[in-house]
């Protein structure tokens, strides 16, 4: 399936290094061809001390994806809320798209949005300081 949504566009004044569509592609690498199973939140790597808080999504092949959010002096990413469509999570992804400049992401099948994502983003003072999701794949045999 083609992806549904436009391609997502920053503003004129909105700068971003690469980072934000390399995320999209980062997780898309993960859960494309995979069926979601549960998204909940709970510990993922990252974070100062190894672990933090973040968003889990459970694969149907077992594989657990961590989204967790990052922060760096004034550059941030953090996921402000999530949205799962459970009538839809039979269907295989296919894609990882983002609308309204990197603030909705759309984890989506063949019927539609999987999963929504609402996150906010800043690249802080341009590119000094690190942004974007720490994403962690733990596959079933960890």
């Amino acid at each position: 399936m083609n992806n549904p949504y436009p391609e997502d566009v920053l503003g004129k004044y909105d700068e971003d290094d690469g980072t934000m569509p390399e995320n999209v592609a980062e997780l898309a690498e993960a859960v494309v061809g995979h069926k979601i199973v549960s998204a909940e939140q709970g510990e993922v790597a990252g974070g100062w001390y190894g672990t933090t808080n973040g968003l889990v999504l459970t694969l149907d092949n077992g594989t657990r994806v961590g989204l967790a959010d990052s922060s760096d002096c004034c550059a941030f990413t953090e996921l402000e809320e999530f949205l799962l469509h459970p009538e839809k999570i039979d269907h295989i992804i296919t894609g990882v798209a983002t609308t309204e400049g990197y603030t909705k992401w759309h984890i989506f099948a063949d019927f539609g949005d999987v999963l929504e994502l609402k996150v906010g983003w800043s690249c802080g003072n341009p590119f000094y300081y690190g942004y974007g999701f720490n994403i962690s794949v733990v596959p079933i045999n960890d």
